[in-house]
C-alpha cells in the first residue's frame, strides 16, 4: 500500500491519512555551510564589500592627513603673524640673536615633532579600529 512516490511507511505501522504524503528533508545529518562570508575574506577576495571598507580606511586617513597639515599650517600662520605684525618682537635678542630667526629656525621643530606624534597616533587608532572591524571584535 503505497501513498506516492517518495513517501515512508507511517510512524508505528498506522496507515497514512487519506491523500497526505510525509516529506523528509534528506540532508539533516549534513554539516551547515556558512552561508556569509567574513570581512576579511570580503577585504581579501576584493568584492565589493571589501573595496568599501578599504575605501574607508584610506578616507579616513586622508581626512586626518589634511586635518594634521591645516593646523601644522596655521600654526606656522601663526608665527608669521607674529613676526609681521608685532614690530617690537622684530626688537628682541636672545643671546644677540634676533627673536624671529630663533622662532624661525629653532622653534618650528616642536611643531613639527609635534604634528608628526599627533598624527602617528590618529593613525594607529584608525588602523587599530579598521583591523578590528575587519577580524570581527
Amino acid at each position: 500500500m503505497s501513498t506516492g512516490p517518495g513517501s515512508e511507511p507511517p510512524p508505528e505501522g498506522r496507515p497514512p491519512a487519506p491523500g497526505r504524503i510525509r516529506v523528509v528533508a534528506p540532508r539533516s545529518h549534513a554539516q551547515h555551510i556558512r552561508a556569509s562570508t567574513s570581512v576579511s575574506q570580503e577585504v581579501a577576495e576584493q568584492t565589493a564589500v571589501g573595496e568599501v571598507m578599504v575605501r574607508s580606511l584610506i578616507r579616513s586617513q586622508l581626512r586626518l592627513a589634511l586635518v594634521v597639515s591645516a593646523g601644522f599650517m596655521a600654526s606656522l600662520f601663526i608665527c608669521w603673524m607674529l613676526i609681521r605684525w608685532v614690530p617690537t618682537f622684530m626688537d628682541w635678542r636672545i643671546f644677540g640673536v634676533p627673536a624671529p630667526w630663533l622662532m624661525l629656525g629653532v622653534g618650528v621643530y616642536p611643531i613639527i615633532g609635534a604634528s608628526a606624534w599627533l598624527y602617528v597616533r590618529a593613525a594607529t587608532r584608525n588602523e587599530n579600529q579598521y583591523r578590528d572591524l575587519v577580524d570581527g571584535q
